[in-house]
């Protein structure tokens, strides 16, 4: 894998520094963590645990560690003139051994100065914080709210295409796009949920964004439909006796940042093969010149079983010591409700800090 990472990052900058004009960025964080008490799941998993992040199966334990959330990215956009670009982000996460990946690589191409088609490997736009998830420096807490952010694919091959613009006093974009994802080992179902092999397919999505501002308030909504196929162990899983199953996706933000005070929400629901998942966030803050300290609560629901599937609380702050860094301190305290059959990782309480970069 790093042999054909090398391979494929010298052609970039080759091919790149022949005919465009390259320019690098970069970002990284250097978080710690622990577990400082915790129930675990009895019979699935017997130590306290902290699932900061589902995808990525970032996981803390009672012993500290740097490794679940640390990572370092790079990413390389090379101008090819005439509205042409080109755009691959490669990043190594501690989570997977910093075994450098890379997870963007897409054409870019202006028609004017409202549309701009691309073509490539992406981020799935599902999220309000989907583009720059990666960034810890982008946002305020130490990782955007797991209790969201929890699905099994993140980036998609296909096509999109870009709107923005203004209307009165109004900045508006859009976002449609349409393609697939086909993981041949999804980390989160084979690591964690069902800890043997899993290919996960979604195949035949098709989403859209909108996002509209006016001075201090913005609003986001999003829809993507998409079917779903599964293979643990290579062997395929029905769902009553369907080889597939149909996933509608709803999303919808509202923000509000007025100067010091800026209040976050999101609100999703995935129906997925007759099932519903909600989920909800809710963050407060108050910037105290290079202080910021916030409160946080997400939770996921799901709506076919008994109870709350689990809800985090979080307490942080966030200090831009410097121009391109901020240290992170926060604090988070998990309750895993389902039923038991269903638990993810137990109750918890959990602390981290970090440092985020751009550069």
């Amino acid at each position: 894998m790093k042999k054909r990472l090398s391979i494929l990052t010298s052609l970039i900058l080759f091919s790149c520094t022949s005919f465009a004009d390259v320019s690098f960025s970069g970002f990284a964080s250097i978080n710690a963590g622990k577990v400082l008490s915790g129930s675990g799941v009895e019979g699935w998993i017997d130590e306290p645990t902290f699932l900061a992040d589902y995808p990525l199966v970032s996981v803390y334990t009672e012993d500290l560690s740097f490794k679940p959330e640390s990572l370092f990215g790079l990413q390389v956009r090379g101008d090819l003139s005439q509205g042409l670009t080109f755009t691959a982000q490669i990043v190594a996460r501690g989570a997977d051994d910093f075994d450098a990946k890379v997870e963007w690589a897409y054409l870019s191409y202006e028609i004017n100065d409202q549309w701009t088609i691309q073509a490539g490997k992406k981020r799935l736009p599902l999220f309000y914080y989907s583009d720059f998830f990666d960034v810890g420096y982008a946002y305020p807490w130490m990782r955007a709210p797991s209790d969201l952010y929890t699905w099994q694919i993140f980036n998609y091959n296909g096509v999109n295409a870009l709107y923005s613009d203004s209307w009165g006093d109004w900045s508006v974009s859009s976002n449609i796009y349409t393609g697939s994802e086909d993981d041949s080992e999804n980390k989160l179902l084979t690591e964690f949920f069902f800890r043997a092999p899993t290919r996960e397919i979604w195949k035949d999505i098709v989403g859209g964004v909108f996002t509209a501002g006016y001075d201090w308030f913005e609003v986001r909504a999003t829809h993507m439909r998409y079917k779903n196929e599964r293979y643990i162990s290579d062997e395929r899983q029905f769902w009553d006796g369907k080889d597939t199953r149909d996933g509608k996706f709803y999303g919808l933000s509202l923000n509000a940042d007025m100067g010091n005070w800026f209040v976050l929400t999101e609100l999703n629901r995935l129906d997925l093969g007759g099932s519903n998942f909600d989920s909800r966030m809710l963050t407060a803050g108050y910037r105290i010149k290079d202080f910021t300290p916030y409160i946080a609560y997400s939770e996921f629901e799901t709506k076919d079983e008994e109870g709350e599937a689990h809800d985090t609380t979080s307490i942080g702050l966030r200090w831009d010591f410097h121009p391109s860094a901020a240290f992170k301190i926060q604090w988070d305290k998990v309750n895993d409700e389902q039923v038991p059959s269903a638990e993810v990782a137990g109750d918890s309480k959990a602390i981290t800090v970090g440092v985020d970069l751009v550069f």
